[in-house]
């Protein structure tokens, strides 16, 4: 399957006139639990040749492709990138440390990874995996039967906040990583690998009663985890001129210019 996606990447270079500088695993099988049926979801940042940035319109800074049983894929501008990365998107910093790389054949993305420490928002992230985890519940969790596949889409974005409220760094992205590192063994943790199991073993996860071990601490956190990112600091303000040096060289390193 790499083999495919990888030829796709090519061709989509060929296609839009771009040079992919970076592409990675997004989704469940870069955070350890898809299922035997998982689509891969590929996500990547690309450059356009330095003319195309020089024009007075405004123009497409996402390419993406048709979604299909297979494959989900489609990736963002460098400048699109960097503007996100500026304010600490979640999402791109989770591609940047995908344990699931297709293509890295420049130093952008190690660049980024190396100046995200410094550039990082804690409250901003919190705040988005916090949300996140509270929409994916409201939509998937309410009842007395919830579809519990689900489950993992509330639990994950609530241990990343826990991460964040606890060490104040980057939270990892594989969820195994997560499981270990903030939760003592005992009772929560063996359901939650008991439905880690059946979801990789390809179990049909439909409705059944709701466990409630895992609703109790889904909303302890909730309660406890609002009250901690209120008191995070906002971060300063970055100096731009770096973003902007970054992209500039950037475009020098992929074009040779």
């Amino acid at each position: 399957m790499k083999n495919i996606i990888v030829q796709r990447l090519k061709e989509i270079e060929t296609e839009e006139n771009v040079k992919i500088v970076y592409a990675c695993e997004s989704g469940s099988r870069a955070w350890g639990f898809p299922s035997k049926d998982s689509d891969y979801d590929v996500r990547f940042i690309y450059v356009h040749p330095p003319e195309w940035y020089l024009s007075i319109f405004d123009k497409r800074d996402v390419i993406e492709r048709p979604i299909n049983d297979l494959l989900d894929i489609n990736g963002w501008d460098l400048r699109k990138a960097l503007q996100l990365f500026r304010k600490s998107n979640p999402p791109l910093l989770e591609w940047l440390q995908s344990p699931i790389k297709y293509d890295e054949k420049y130093t952008i993305a190690e660049k980024l990874r190396q100046y995200s420490a410094s550039a990082y928002s804690r409250k901003a992230c919190i705040y988005h995996y916090l949300n996140m985890a509270k929409r994916n519940n409201q939509g998937y969790l309410q009842g007395e039967e919830v579809k519990i596949k689900k489950y993992f889409y509330v639990l994950r974005p609530i241990l990343a906040a826990m991460w964040i409220e606890r060490f104040a760094t980057i939270p990892p992205i594989e969820f195994d990583s997560l499981v270990r590192e903030l939760l003592p063994a005992g009772e929560l943790v063996n359901q939650i690998e008991i439905l880690l199991a059946r979801k990789k073993a390809g179990e049909e996860l439909d409705l059944e009663p709701k466990i409630n071990i895992i609703h109790d601490f889904i909303h302890k956190q909730f309660s406890y985890l609002e009250d901690q990112a209120k008191a995070i600091p906002a971060k300063m303000k970055e100096n731009d001129n770096y973003l902007d040096q970054f992209f500039r060289n950037a475009l020098k390193e992929v074009f040779n210019d």
